[in-house]
């Protein structure tokens, strides 16, 4: 995510301004990336509930944690128009 380019807003010497923007191919990117982050998201949380080995359910447990907050990540770049960093 740290990768995607997001134009700030820029001021050069003639005064123009670009605005903040996301551009098309962006948010296909972000788009593919919360897709799949969702659909494993689910599967482990359906996992969750079939395995009864404790060590295996604490692994996919912060797995499902890491595709949560990588949802949200994305989420906050679409509302804000920003990387948080």
């Amino acid at each position: 995510i740290v990768n995607i380019i997001i134009r700030k807003e820029r001021c050069f010497m003639n005064n123009k301004c670009v605005p903040n923007i996301i551009s098309t191919k962006d948010l296909d990117f972000l788009q593919d990336i919360y897709n799949w982050n969702y659909g494993a998201y689910k599967n482990a949380i359906s996992m969750l509930n079939n395995i009864n080995d404790e060590k295996i359910n604490k692994h996919i447990n912060k797995c499902s944690k890491e595709f949560y907050n990588t949802m949200n990540n994305i989420l906050d770049i679409l509302k804000d128009g920003k990387v948080n960093e």
